[in-house]
């Protein structure tokens, strides 16, 4: 199913040869009713943490159903596999939805679709799921990006009216590598200086340099909004939006990190050309499938 997507209007430039001043956001953050204080607090911050989404049974399911795929031979030589380069061990496994019945089942039930379909005022599809994996000793981090910024620049989604849950499938400590953020940084767009080369994704899915915002940037939005970290048992999920800035450090403790995410974009918000890359993603990392979650 494709539905129709709106007149194509740039308003994030990003990519830009010679670098840009953020943009202040004026597309809502909740896009339906704030009708609840939990509502009110994610459009403030730009997250919510949501505690026990998952019971230690089903992330039994879901951890059992990632193991499978992982030590699937097969796989391992899917371009939907992330291998880091140092370590040569998997750094993320894309697609995971269209891998394992367990997982898409789970993302359609009301308590975790319903979520985004509250905050973005609409019917959902699925922009993009994976697992990303930290390590215990070697586990690499993310460097700070507004995950809006490539979804914009790279798959063409025209504003940010998506939102990621990451459900933690271990224990997220605040010393093993768990998410930071910036609350309320979410509603500043931080554009990025450098072109976008071809078949930029696989260089940057392991090591990613274009599409990165400036140290000053950081350093600017960390003096305004502060930084918080996601931290709780395995089964509890972070809810934020998709201009939120966020990275996560390395892991050097024995204690491993693993995550689900499932990236919700509004059926009234569909893929269009990208804005500043030669070519859009595979469908793996930025799905052309606007069906509506049922």
């Amino acid at each position: 199913m494709t539905l129709s997507s709106p007149e194509r209007i740039d308003r994030y430039r990003t990519r830009t040869v010679v670098g840009t001043p953020p943009i202040e956001r004026d597309d809502p953050t909740v896009w339906g009713e704030i009708g609840t204080p939990a509502l009110a607090d994610f459009d403030d911050n730009g997250y919510a943490i949501v505690e026990s989404l998952l019971d230690p049974y089903e992330v039994g399911d879901v951890a059992g159903e990632i193991q499978r795929l992982t030590s699937d031979p097969d796989l391992v030589l899917d371009d939907r596999v992330i291998i880091e380069r140092a370590s040569h061990r998997v750094r993320s496994v894309f697609d995971v939805h269209r891998l394992s019945p367990v997982i898409a089942e789970l993302v359609c039930e009301s308590r975790i679709a319903g979520l985004a379909r509250q905050i973005l005022g609409s019917e959902v599809y699925l922009h993009q799921t994976r697992v990303n994996y930290m390590p215990g000793f070697t586990g690499t981090g993310f460097y700070w990006h507004s995950d809006f910024e490539t979804w914009h620049a790279e798959d063409g989604m025209p504003a940010p009216r998506a939102v990621s849950l990451s459900i933690a499938l271990t224990d997220n400590y605040p010393f093993n590598g768990s998410l930071m953020v910036m609350p309320g940084s979410h509603r500043t767009f931080v554009p990025c200086q450098g072109e976008t080369p071809a078949d930029h994704y696989r260089v940057s899915l392991t090591e990613q340099e274009i599409g990165v915002p400036s140290q000053q940037a950081i350093t600017d939005l960390a003096g305004k909004h502060g930084i918080a970290q996601f931290t709780g048992r395995a089964g509890s999920a972070l809810l934020f939006d998709s201009n939120l800035m966020h990275g996560s450090a390395g892991n050097i403790t024995p204690f491993p990190r693993s995550n689900l995410f499932l990236v919700f974009n509004s059926v009234e918000n569909t893929l269009l050309d990208p804005y500043a890359a030669p070519h859009p993603r595979p469908e793996y990392l930025a799905s052309r499938d606007f069906t509506p979650l049922v």
